[in-house]
């Protein structure tokens, strides 16, 4: 399988929402800062995730994004798909177009795997991989180093006034 920048963008973006969402909606801003995402490319992924009805918009202060759906009834396939993302295992296509315009040798071996990968990714959660310990000990220690940011910021700022 080859997953790209943009797919899993995408996920990392869709997981940091939904570790977020119980305080509200979380700007893409925010998203940036703790994943080291650009936003111009947030912004990219976002219009396409709200397309597909996995994210909604909220405008005003204190706006930003939340989840459409709960995160029990979001799975990564369909983050992946939603950004447009190849789940393919090779070059080969559905149509068969993967020899100068033939199926080549190993072709439905290439697409059952990729069904499969499908599949795999189809069975797993934003909220399972939220209960996930690893995940939990990453998120706290991304949103403890943007706290300590936030904080040099305000004391560059002390300083300078």
């Amino acid at each position: 399988m080859r997953l790209t920048t943009k797919g899993r963008y995408a996920v990392t973006a869709m997981l940091d929402l939904a570790i977020h969402a119980q305080n509200g909606p979380v700007s893409l801003n925010d998203i940036s800062g703790r994943q080291g995402i650009s936003l111009s490319y947030l912004e990219q992924l976002f219009a396409k995730l709200r397309r597909n009805g996995l994210v909604a918009s909220v405008r005003g202060p204190g706006g930003g994004y939340r989840l459409s759906r709960g995160d029990t009834e979001i799975n990564v396939a369909e983050i992946v798909d939603a950004v447009n993302e190849s789940m393919d295992a090779t070059r080969c296509n559905r149509k068969g177009d993967c020899q100068d315009g033939q199926q080549c040798l190993t072709h439905h071996l290439w697409l059952d795997l990729s069904d499969q990968i499908h599949a795999f990714l189809g069975n797993i959660t934003l909220h399972s991989l939220i209960q996930r310990r690893e995940i939990q000990d990453t998120a706290a220690r991304q949103e403890e180093q943007a706290s300590q940011r936030i904080s040099a910021l305000l004391r560059d700022d002390e300083v300078t006034v």
